[in-house]
This record gives structure tokens, C-alpha cells and sequence, in this order.
């Protein structure tokens, strides 16, 4: 992208009454930024849902001199800046009809080939929330997923934690711009997210942590990844808003189910009640839900010469073992274990390297 281009798309951006879905409009017609405050308004007038407001809105100075301000901070600052027809712009979010048109972020982020999960929740975790969130975490890491979330207080600062302890890349998507951070509490974590990972947001230098922003914000956490996990959350929040995003998006979404009691549960089961989300119990639902291949690091599936298996694992390994290849409901009768003690179990096996999985659901031992 040019100079040119990058200063016409940031001040078509400014321009009052153009949003994501109009930009594109206008983009798509008319080949490029520059060449939109360039046309006819008898070319513009062609496109739907422009009208004479808009026309004249077009022709402002104004926008001009906002966006030379913001370009000249991009590059003080090294901003990297993705437009939504780039290649590095986040593949699942050129999907979504309302994704910004363009992304900002700072770090050392990398979304090629990779495994993507967002993980959003109350700000207010318990401890059952923060146990299960790292549990999670730690089982999913030898599968090497981008762990994406909105570095707010709670469920999401808990997960972008428990992704650096694994080593995993994480990356923290922002409801304002890039020269400052909010909570301001989570700055000492700047430097190790941006490391391995980093942040992401779609709002200029000049946006504040505004209540409408994190709306907005929400729907680049949901839309950029292949599922979106609710770890808790009340029975109104923001989480609730970004699985019902997903779920537009027709992304998967999972909820970890919690007792009919609990405050910070209740989102959660009514997300499982309505079938809006799938039930998340352990790292094994989530891979088998998603037909994740486990393809762990070479270490982790170079078969041991003794191998311990749990009394559970054993059971399936000598019934595969005894029947050859069989489908995941076939072994759960067989072997009298529930689907998701099954899942879990599975996914033990895979990553001690004497079970994998096949085509068809099926599995077989090594």
C-alpha cells in the first residue's frame, strides 16, 4: 500500500456517515481510496445507499488533514497497518461483512497457518474461571494456538497470562488506539504479550476507551478466530455480546457450564440452553468439536517404549488394540464412558503418541 493510498483510506474513515460496510462499497466500485474523493458524484449517486448528505459529505477538506495527522503517527511510530484486501490482513476477518477496513497493531504477531481461539468472559473470574481458564490453556499448548482476547480485566487478562506461561502466542485486541492501554494496571504486561504476540485494534491514536468501542472491538475478537470460548459470565456482559457476534459469523462457539446458582454462570448455561453454544468441559471437547489433527511437537509423539496409561486410557488402548479401527460413539458404548470423559481421554492418548485419529471420526492405535 502506498503513502497515497494509506492517507485517502484513513481520511475516508473520517468521513461522516462512511462505516466498514459503506467503505467497501465505495472501495469495490471505484478501485481504490484515492480514486473515491476523485469520482463524479453521478458515479458515487450509482451505488446503493448513497445519497446527496453523503455526496457532500465526500467533498470535505476537513477529513484530509485528520487523516495527514494520523499517518504521520503510524510512521513515527512503526505502526503496522493491514488493509482488508492485503494478504496480512487476518483471514477470517476479510469475512465479515462489518470488519474494518483497516487493522492497526504493534508487536510480533503471526496468524499464518495457525490455530486461532478468542477467550472472553466476566471481568469479576472466580476462581473456579481462573482454574479452568489456565487448565485449558495448558492442555491446548502443545497443539500451539493463537490465544486472542481483549486484555480487560478478569476472564481475559487471566487468559493472555496463562497463554504466555505456555509459550503460546497471544494477542490482545484493543478498544482504543494504540498509544495508550486500558486498564492502565495491565501495562507491565505490554512488553511480554508483544514479544510473543502483541495487539491489534481498528481505532486511531486520538480514541479513548469509550463504552461504545469495546462493542466494536468485540466483533474483531469474535470474527478473527474459529471459535470463541465464554469461560463465565453473568447473564448480560460483553462476552454475551461477542458469542452472539460469533455465532453471526458462524463461528463455533463453546461455554463452560457452571451450577444454577452461580451469578457468573448464568450466561454461560443459558448460552448451552439456547444451543448458541456447545459445551465446554475440557481442552478434549474443544479439539474434537473443531476436528483440530493433533500434530504435537515431535517430542511430544515419538511413542515411548513404556508408556503409563491411566486405568480409562488402558481400556480403550486394548479394545482399539483388540478391534482395529472404530468411531468415537462405537468406543464410548463399548467401553461404557461418556462422550466427553471419552474426549478427554482421546486427547491423553494422542499426546503420549499411541492413539491418532483418522478420517470419519475414527481412531486408531499406533
Amino acid at each position: 500500500m502506498t503513502e497515497t493510498e494509506l492517507h485517502s483510506l484513513l481520511s475516508l474513515q473520517k468521513v461522516e456517515g462512511v462505516g466498514d460496510i459503506m467503505a467497501k462499497k465505495l472501495l469495490n466500485h471505484c478501485g481504490s481510496a484515492e480514486a473515491v474523493f476523485k469520482a463524479k458524484n453521478t458515479q458515487l449517486a450509482a451505488i446503493d445507499g448513497v445519497g446527496s448528505v453523503l455526496l457532500q459529505n465526500l467533498k470535505s477538506k476537513t477529513v484530509f488533514g485528520q487523516a495527514e495527522k494520523e499517518l504521520k503517527y503510524i510512521q513515527d511510530n512503526a505502526i503496522n497497518v493491514s488493509f482488508f484486501k492485503d494478504e496480512n490482513y487476518p483471514e477470517r476477518l476479510k469475512n465479515c461483512i462489518d470488519g474494518p477496513i483497516l487493522i492497526f497493531t504493534a508487536g510480533n504477531i503471526n496468524l499464518k497457518k495457525k490455530r486461532i481461539i478468542s477467550i472472553v468472559g466476566t471481568r469479576q473470574i472466580t476462581s473456579y474461571g481462573i482454574d479452568f481458564c489456565k487448565k485449558l490453556i495448558a492442555d491446548l499448548a502443545p497443539l500451539d494456538p493463537v490465544i486472542v482476547s481483549g486484555f480487560a480485566y478478569g476472564v481475559d487478562i487471566v487468559a493472555h497470562q496463562a497463554a504466555m506461561e505456555n509459550n503460546l502466542q497471544t494477542i490482545g485486541v484493543l478498544a482504543h488506539g494504540l498509544n495508550q492501554i486500558y486498564p492502565k494496571t495491565h501495562k507491565k504486561y505490554m512488553t511480554k504479550v508483544e514479544e510473543n504476540g502483541g495487539f491489534m485494534t481498528e481505532f486511531w491514536s486520538d480514541s479513548s476507551p469509550e463504552r461504545e468501542n469495546f462493542v466494536r472491538r468485540n466483533r474483531i475478537v469474535a470474527g478473527i478466530s474459529e471459535a470463541t470460548l465464554v469461560i463465565e459470565s453473568a447473564d448480560k456482559g460483553g462476552s454475551l455480546i461477542t458469542a452472539n457476534l460469533a455465532n453471526d459469523y458462524n463461528r463455533d462457539v463453546f461455554a463452560v457450564p457452571g451450577r444454577a446458582s452461580d451469578k457468573y454462570s448464568q450466561g454461560c448455561n443459558t448460552l448451552i440452553k439456547t444451543q448458541r453454544a456447545n459445551l465446554l468441559t475440557s481442552a478434549a471437547d474443544l479439539v474434537y468439536m473443531l476436528n483440530w489433527d493433533i500434530e504435537p511437537k515431535e517430542k511430544s509423539v515419538q511413542k515411548q517404549l513404556f508408556v503409563t496409561l491411566e486405568p480409562h486410557e488402558q481400556l480403550v488402548f486394548d479394545f482399539l488394540q483388540k478391534n482395529g479401527k472404530e468411531q468415537m460413539d462405537v468406543i464410548a458404548i463399548e467401553c461404557n464412558l461418556p462422550i466427553f470423559k471419552l474426549s478427554s481421554v482421546l486427547l491423553n492418548m494422542e499426546l503420549k503418541g499411541v492413539m491418532r485419529p483418522l478420517p470419519g471420526k475414527l481412531f486408531e492405535v499406533i
